[in-house]
């Protein structure tokens, strides 16, 4: 749930903004500290964002001096400009504490969403006592800007909101697919989406239609474009739900690839969602989606600099003798994956193999790395089956034979003591061709690849090295993937505020994490200066909780 805190302002210095109150001496007067029910900043560019605010209280460390009060404290709206508008506020002495001042708008009301503003507090301003602040203070703060799927007044019927949703991982069987229970959850936040008057695009951003989490016996059809259409019929509701919004022509809707749809062409997305723009790169399974008033936004899936789940167009393709082949180790971990969700986490009588790692040899020692990973996965999703037995069944991607376990697990010759594996022959050594193939700007060392691979923060990251550090215009990145929700703050190679958003996911069960998650990015109203990214959830009784705090960028 969102956290509600408060915030403490010291007066010290003008480009001063700490947590907490603070009280000097200075030439024998004393100096009053200052406490805010709102979150204020020193940085014009990096305003913190404030849910809904009435009243902004100023309590002092003294009992104030009305004499001293209006000329001292002013409040500015900052345009899309850059000019500082004054505000006309109330401004007044609290009756019930006289250490505290009150500032509302003209009208009492809430202030207007969407706005930066500058508060001043001049040296003038004292207390019966004769203190003072000791120094002007400038704050900076925001307020955010409402997401209301019947439509906000302020943004005067006005189509301006991007919406992001992604790991929908809709499946092909109800009986193990990750998607069940919200289901109708789903339906009607899509509904109500349609008839949103000010969203302008709905953005799904990966996952969509999953053909990796299937047991390792499950038999896919000959045909890929039928698997696909199996998997739209045993959701249909939904999909009738997002061809909805399509049809309708108010909403743009893009999709852009992931790795559990990574071999959905365009022509079975085309062909299951009539008329939806597709945002992909020249190789089959990525793409980028470029948005914005500036080209500001990026969304990608974020599987691209997994090493595990970005394309591999190398490893594989002399076994399957196809030059189109590009599913990468993860796909079949994924496959043993749900086969241990379907056997409830069963006791497994398997034994990993005993592996020398070889720290000589660079290649041998990643190739190890590799193993241990392996190892790492699969002793918290055990499986009934022997690691010997061929029980992953394949006929996708070129794939036609069945494999083991231990077709997948490194192993390591007894006699030489070299580590290899039947699948994903030497990959540690392909990871730079692959990163090149698959266009990863800031080449990420195999060795962080493979063993931060699980990390969602290491995912997160590749927002600030693969796109803050390298293009200032990129101010907003969206990922999905990791099924962590969230909006964290960055900054880019000139030290401007950016902004990192996580989608999250609409699985039933997020492993202790949200889901029903989507983000919504609100490019700058008509004379605002910032563009907000909040992160909301879907409950099934059809109401929107915001779960995380608001951020804001000038742009």
């Amino acid at each position: 749930m969102k956290t509600t805190k408060y915030f403490s302002l010291a007066c010290l210095k003008i480009a001063n903004s700490i947590l907490g109150a603070y009280t000097s001496i200075q030439d024998g007067s004393k100096e009053m500290t200052i406490e805010s029910n709102v979150f204020m900043s020193d940085e014009l560019d990096n305003p913190p964002v404030n849910d809904k605010i009435q009243t902004i209280l100023l309590k002092f460390s003294d009992e104030l001096d009305p004499t001293t009060i209006s000329d001292a404290v002013k409040l500015y709206r900052i345009d899309g400009e850059g000019n500082l508008v004054e505000e006309v506020c109330a401004i007044k002495i609290d009756l019930n504490d006289p250490k505290t001042i009150r500032i509302n708008n003209q009208q009492i009301t809430r202030f207007a969403q969407g706005e930066v503003y500058q508060l001043v507090i001049k040296s003038t301003l004292g207390s019966k006592s004769k203190a003072s602040v000791g120094c002007d203070y400038v704050g900076y703060f925001a307020t955010n800007i409402d997401f209301d799927i019947s439509g906000n007044p302020e943004l005067n019927e006005e189509r301006t909101q991007i919406v992001i949703a992604s790991d929908f991982h809709l499946g092909v069987d109800s009986t193990f697919a990750e998607l069940e229970k919200n289901k109708q959850a789903l339906v009607d936040f899509l509904a109500q989406i349609k008839v949103a008057p000010n969203v302008k695009e709905l953005v799904i951003g990966g996952d969509l239609l999953d053909e990796w989490f299937l047991p390792m016996d499950y038999q896919m059809p000959d045909s890929k474009a039928a698997f696909f259409d199996q998997v739209a019929a045993n959701n249909q509701a939904i999909v009738d739900a997002f061809n909805a919004i399509i049809t309708a022509g108010e909403i743009k809707v893009t999709y852009v690839p992931g790795n559990h749809d990574l071999l959905l062409t365009e022509a079975d997305v085309a062909r299951i969602f009539p008329g939806i723009s597709q945002a992909r790169a020249e190789l089959q399974g990525l793409g980028t989606y470029v948005t914005g008033p500036n080209s500001e936004i990026v969304i990608e899936h974020g599987h691209k600099y997994n090493f595990f789940c970005t394309p591999d167009p190398i490893s594989n393709r002399a076994i399957t003798n196809d030059d189109t082949n590009i599913l990468p180790p993860g796909y079949f971990f994924t496959r043993i994956a749900t086969t241990c969700v379907i056997e409830g986490h069963p006791q497994s009588d398997n034994v990993f193999p005993e592996i020398i790692p070889n720290k000589e040899d660079s290649s041998q020692f990643n190739a190890y790395l590799y193993y241990e990973t392996w190892k790492a996965i699969l002793s918290v999703l055990p499986v009934k089956e022997s690691f010997d037995d061929k029980v992953l069944k394949t006929n996708i991607d070129g794939f036609t034979e069945n494999y083991s376990i231990n077709d997948c697990i490194p192993q390591q010759d007894k006699e030489t003591g070299f580590i290899d594996s039947t699948l994903y022959h030497n990959i540690q050594d392909s990871w730079d061709e692959r990163q090149a193939i698959n266009g990863i700007t800031v080449k990420i060392p195999v060795n962080e690849a493979i063993t931060r691979a699980a990390v969602p923060s290491f995912t997160d990251y590749q927002a600030k090295t693969q796109f803050f550090d390298l293009d200032p215009s990129k101010r907003i990145v969206v990922f999905g993937h990791t099924h962590v929700a969230d909006v964290i703050a960055m900054t880019n190679l000139n030290n401007q505020k950016t902004i990192y958003a996580n989608s999250g996911t609409w699985i039933d069960n997020a492993q202790g994490y949200p889901t029903r998650t989507f983000i919504v990015i609100t490019p700058p109203k008509a004379g605002s200066a910032i563009e907000t990214v909040n992160l909301y959830q879907y409950s099934p009784d059809q109401t929107i909780t915001q779960w995380t705090d608001g951020q804001a960028i000038r742009i």
